[in-house]
């Protein structure tokens, strides 16, 4: 009791803040929590999201920032080692580049799941900072350099070289970084979705095990910030250039594949898929068009981890082997699903930057290709992976999904060929 008394006496200054509200009503309101105007033109009238729990009084969102680290953040508190009244510093923490804003921000059908004046709110925001409002950025944009051995391979083999501009001498690509929090318009998605905003709500609340009760509760509040992982943005060339349709932009849509893309698990194609749409936008970049790198947090097919795991070792003790022909049937055996990714939100990313034309796009997935389109950016062509770059044990999820109707120009297998295509043993 005397940690939880310390954390509420100075998170409230107040002893009797100890009393928790399990659950807020629509009859909780105050004059300091701002209206939300979402999609219009005027940031000010727009209304900054606030989440921060410094002034509950002031917060107008469901949830908190930092998504999953909340959790760590509590833990960081209840050990006495962060405050729970800290306002971050946000001086000198602006973009180095601009990014908008463009047609997009200011459209309810093409950014629901981000807010793109969570980008340096400090400046768009600036007369609420004054009245002392506590807004965190949702968005922030760095410059850095990559090592990527896969880059350096590409420099040897010649089929890129350093310019001294986006490639150094050293081998290491210069790139604009963007992290960008989810902040969920409830009202947005579910018109997406195609469903009530009230049926929405009451099953995000029952499946995340009742953890928000505003979703029910107060239906004033419009805005999630759901704990999930963000979404990371890499961008070669200038980021200005991606709302150009005349220049030449190649894209990759890539979903976390922590085993490949971090470990070099060869199971699957994600970390050799990835690297060939970094060399290709490094490539692009280079003969003065644009690239860039969305990388969204949806492990294992947004099933997580341990489910993948779990469908690994199912398919290579079933009978006959890991094969291709029962590929995706062994993921819907033991997650339910093959697939609960859902790439309709996925194109707000995209559309944070005004973009309107892809010219190539790095995804053999009809489900993100018709994604994109259906938000209306016009996609040139389509680039699958090279068939020199699929791991032999990838080739049962190649073929399986080439089966299954993915975009490909090769000869799709069926029936017992398709069987025939098998991978190692589990040892």
């Amino acid at each position: 009791m005397d940690v939880l008394r310390r954390y509420m006496t100075t998170k409230h200054d107040d002893p009797r803040a100890e009393h928790v509200v399990l659950a807020t009503h629509a009859t909780l309101k105050y004059p300091e929590s701002l209206p939300l105007d979402w999609g219009n033109k005027d940031p000010i009238k727009r209304g900054a999201v606030v989440a921060t729990q410094t002034n509950p009084k002031a917060r107008n969102a469901i949830g908190t920032h930092s998504g999953s680290y909340t959790v760590y953040r509590a833990l960081s508190m209840a050990s006495g080692k962060y405050s729970p009244t800290h306002k971050p510093d946000l001086h000198n923490t602006h973009s180095p580049v601009k990014i908008g804003p463009y047609p997009s921000w200011f459209d309810e059908t093409k950014i629901v799941s981000i807010d793109p004046w969570g980008l340096d709110p400090s400046s768009n925001f600036s007369s609420l900072f004054e009245k002392g409002y506590d807004i965190r950025p949702s968005i922030a944009v760095t410059q850095a350099h990559l090592q990527i051995p896969e880059i350096h391979d590409a420099i040897k083999a010649g089929r890129i070289k350093p310019d001294g501009k986006l490639i150094l001498d050293n081998m290491d690509i210069k790139v604009t970084k963007v992290a960008i929090e989810p902040v969920w318009f409830l009202p947005g998605m579910a018109k997406r979705l195609k469903i009530e905003e009230g049926v929405l709500r009451r099953i995000l609340f029952q499946e995340s095990g009742g953890m928000y009760p505003e979703l029910i509760t107060r239906p004033d509040l419009k805005v999630w910030l759901p704990p999930i992982g963000s979404t990371t943005v890499y961008i070669f060339g200038n980021p200005q250039d991606l709302a150009n349709p005349n220049i030449e932009l190649t894209c990759r849509v890539h979903d976390e594949c922590n085993g490949s893309d971090v470990f070099g698990s060869d199971i699957c194609t994600c970390r050799p898929y990835l690297m060939y749409g970094i060399e290709h936008a490094a490539a692009t970049a280079q003969k003065g068009g644009v690239g860039i790198i969305a990388y969204y947090r949806k492990e294992g097919r947004a099933l997580g981890e341990v489910t993948k795991f779990l469908v690994y070792n199912a398919r290579k003790r079933q009978e006959g082997g890991d094969s291709a022909a029962t590929y995706f049937k062994r993921t819907e055996c033991v997650a339910g699903v093959e697939d609960a990714r859902f790439q309709e939100f996925m194109p707000d990313v995209l559309h944070l930057f005004g973009i309107t034309k892809i010219h190539n796009l790095h995804s053999m997935s009809n489900m993100k290709h018709d994604a994109i389109t259906g938000s209306g950016i016009e996609v040139v062509n389509r680039i699958s992976i090279p068939d020199a770059l699929i791991p032999k044990d990838a080739q049962v999820e190649m073929e399986a999904k080439k089966a299954a109707g993915y975009f490909t120009k090769d000869e799709v297998k069926k029936g017992e060929e398709l069987a025939k295509v098998k991978g190692r043993d589990i040892t």
